[in-house]
């Protein structure tokens, strides 16, 4: 049961993740806030990458960085690549849409996830876990049809269509994570180090063919949540990879409990930024805590 925990808490930190997200591109310019905050996660791991080359930290303490064979290296950088495409769009929807719209779509993410997990890994969840599941997923759903009473066009609004798209995206992630921490055994902190240095570097070629020419009409304005962005996202991704890392562990459960991280962002959303219809959108958010619920029940043994 170490995994549900570690999950849970990785849902906390993306829940904060989020709320951060949409302070910092609120009137700001998104592809500087997405290269700063890969950049800080690059540099807070950077110490403990040197100081594991130098022999100052153990290899049996959990900050210490491998190195790893270019093949992983190569697994990293596809890694990062999918990743920084899913945050792209993201960050575009986030930055035009109500964190209580963007946050339910993307917790339709387990949907995909799950039949990935079946094709590909061959996981097969007991009849409580796929009863918690079908609740999750119809709440998830409803939830995100809440944004026809905003005025949101689902159908119609390029920026919904863009959290569809990233969701996917993630979607794919969340997969290929599974391959490589159980399948490729690559160390959980070089993953995080490596991906996050390959991902800043992949936003600079973005920075200055897509932002730098138009800046003056889409400017950057320095807020001190977006390294925080960073900070947390690194958090968030250690308590991932260890759920992960856990030989009985299940993506297509972990995903699920990862996106209850929208419980935060809509209480955050409500409180910070007074979104509207919260109480219909709450009631779906019960739905969504049942079905979580019903899926740790499934898994206890």
């Amino acid at each position: 049961m170490v995994w549900f925990v570690l999950a849970l808490l990785s849902a906390l930190c993306l829940g904060f993740y989020d709320v951060l997200r949409k302070y910092s591109l609120k009137s700001n310019a998104v592809l500087p806030v997405l290269c700063v905050s890969t950049l800080t996660s690059s540099l807070i791991l950077l110490p403990l990458c040197l100081a594991s080359y130098g022999g100052a930290i153990s290899p049996d303490s959990w900050a210490y960085i491998p190195t790893i064979s270019l093949h992983d290296h190569l697994l990293l950088v596809a890694k990062a690549a999918i990743v920084l495409g899913s945050w792209v769009f993201v960050y575009y929807a986030m930055k035009n849409l109500p964190l209580s719209i963007v946050a339910p779509i993307r917790a339709t993410a387990p949907v995909w996830t799950l039949i990935g997990a079946l094709l590909i890994f061959s996981e097969r969840p007991n009849g409580v876990q796929w009863a918690g599941l079908s609740v999750a997923f119809l709440f998830f759903f409803l939830f995100s049809m809440a944004g026809r009473r905003e005025g949101i066009s689902f159908k119609a609004n390029k920026w919904v269509w863009c959290v569809v798209i990233g969701t996917l995206i993630g979607s794919c992630s969340a997969l290929f994570d599974k391959h490589i921490i159980s399948g490729a055994h690559i160390n959980r902190m070089a993953v995080l180090f490596y991906y996050s240095v390959y991902q800043f570097l992949m936003t600079i070629p973005l920075l200055l063919i897509i932002w730098w020419p138009k800046r003056r009409q889409e400017p950057f304005k320095w807020m001190w949540t977006i390294p925080a962005i960073g900070i947390i996202i690194i958090v968030a991704d250690f308590f991932y990879y260890g759920a992960l890392n856990s030989p009985d562990s299940m993506i297509s459960l972990i995903s699920p409990i990862r996106r209850s991280n929208s419980i935060v962002s809509f209480t955050l959303a409500a409180l910070i930024f007074h979104e509207k219809n919260m109480l219909r959108k709450g009631l779906c958010l019960m739905g969504i805590l049942a079905g979580i619920a019903i899926i740790i029940y499934g898994s206890m043994d």
